[in-house]
């Protein structure tokens, strides 16, 4: 499937509504908890059986990125587009035979295995095209796609539980839903497929998009992964999406815990609304911090990531459960940060590696994502349980955790001030980037 490149006068703000199709759909993943407690219900599983399709998506995303990135570069996001939503759509169904005939190694191999490929090739499919349509705000471009990954949970999240009360909760209800799931989000999908364009030459030039979007370095993503800045940004990464995964995998029981032994407990449902608001803070910290990298620049975005977000984990820390609005306020700072870092780097990469193929390097440092995916709960579940028998309790089940965190997050801070032009050496020479704008113009 040859990429289709746009006729002119193609506006290239029609490029992120496709982005936007996709990374809606794909972001369902946050709202898996949805189906855990009517799965251990149905199928009478542990939580932590529940939760193995959602590590395991996560896992096959960073996975997919990595080693589909350069095919994703080769073929297009339309071809990108159409294999995540194949696979994306299959695993919701597979999941609904899986649950219906309660097979759950079924649901496991579709929402986890053959759904996380679609997650991971979706996640990256419309990167290089938008940083090449938008190489004047590449940060802006970006952050508007994968806004749409962390605020999919936001519309999955109420639609999925109004489902199952409609369906029921039962394995044939659970089965209804996956397959409504798998339809709908295969229609949606279909949408971005439809509407994406790769630029011209011209609008390459310029035209139609501000700046040369393959003037200046440009790396080839084989050449990428030798650099010291790649493994520089992989450690950036990774410490900053695990500070803000370890919060968010555990925030509705972190938040009971940290308050039960105040005179003001959080209840169930005050703690469903503080996984909201964290969900929010998610989505606005993608579009708001990776405009603003835009405007002061990636290197100091990312200083305020990892340094302030080290503050707001000392801050918590430090007051214990004496503030529940201090709390609250660092822990959704802390996912602001979270979701800027996942918006601003493939616009790092950019500034460092060039546009000529920065999905296939942003699927390889996706491995980063994979890591801090079972990095950061592990951290703070492990050390909450061994608090737990050890006979602490409330805020004290989980300090420890944050110092550790606040540790990650300097060792971050340090990797993203050795981040240094990439040496001359792995610059891909001019005329092979002629050659490829060429090659994507119409035959």
């Amino acid at each position: 499937m040859s990429p289709p490149v746009a006729p002119p006068g193609w506006s290239r703000w029609l490029v992120p509504p496709a982005a936007l199709s996709v990374h809606l759909s794909i972001g369902q993943t946050y709202a898996w908890s949805v189906f855990k407690p009517p799965l251990e219900s149905a199928l009478h599983l542990s939580g932590t059986q529940s939760a193995l399709p959602f590590q395991l998506a996560i896992v096959m995303l960073g996975l997919s990125a990595a080693f589909g990135g350069t095919l994703v570069e080769r073929n297009g996001p339309r071809w990108a587009m159409t294999v995540a939503l194949v696979c994306f759509s299959t695993g919701f169904l597979i999941s609904a035979l899986g649950a219906q005939t309660q097979q759950y190694w079924l649901i496991v191999l579709g929402y986890g295995f053959v759904g996380g490929i679609g997650l991971g090739i979706g996640y990256i499919s419309p990167v290089s095209t938008l940083i090449k349509w938008f190489p004047d705000r590449p940060g802006m471009a970006t952050g508007i796609a994968i806004m749409g990954f962390g605020g999919g949970a936001l519309i999955a999240s109420p639609w999925s539980a109004q489902m199952l009360q409609s369906f029921g909760s039962d394995h044939s209800g659970i089965a209804l839903a996956f397959l409504v799931h798998g339809l709908s989000y295969a229609v949606f999908m279909s949408l971005g497929v439809l509407l994406v364009r790769v630029p011209r030459s011209e609008d390459l030039a310029g035209t139609a998009a501000g700046p040369r979007a393959f003037e200046g370095v440009q790396v080839s993503a084989r050449s990428a992964v030798r650099t010291p800045q790649f493994w520089c940004l992989w450690i950036v990464l990774c410490t900053n999406v695990t500070a803000g995964i370890g919060i968010l995998e555990k925030a509705a029981p972190m938040i009971t815990d940290f308050f039960a032994d105040t005179s003001t407990p959080v209840s169930a449902s005050a703690a469903a609304g503080f996984v909201a608001l964290l969900s929010a803070a998610n989505m606005a910290g993608r579009i708001g911090w990776s405009s603003a990298s835009d405007l002061i620049g990636r290197k100091n975005v990312y200083r305020v990531y990892l340094g302030a977000g080290a503050i707001m984990y000392l801050l918590i820390a430090s007051s214990g459960d004496s503030s529940k609005p201090l709390f609250i306020l660092c822990a959704l700072v802390i996912l602001s940060f979270y979701g800027g870092g996942f918006a601003t780097i493939p616009a790092y990469l950019k500034d460092l590696f060039g546009a000529y193929q920065v999905g296939a390097i942003h699927g390889r440092l996706l491995t980063a994502w994979s890591t801090a995916g079972v990095l950061g709960p592990l951290i703070v579940n492990w050390i909450a349980d061994h608090q737990k028998e050890a006979g602490k309790h409330g805020s004290s089940l989980y300090g420890l955790s944050f110092m550790i965190m606040i540790g990650l997050l300097v060792i971050g801070f340090a990797a993203n001030e050795l981040v240094r032009p990439v040496h001359p050496r792995h610059h891909v020479p001019a005329p092979k980037e002629a050659a490829d704008g060429r090659r994507e113009q119409p035959a």
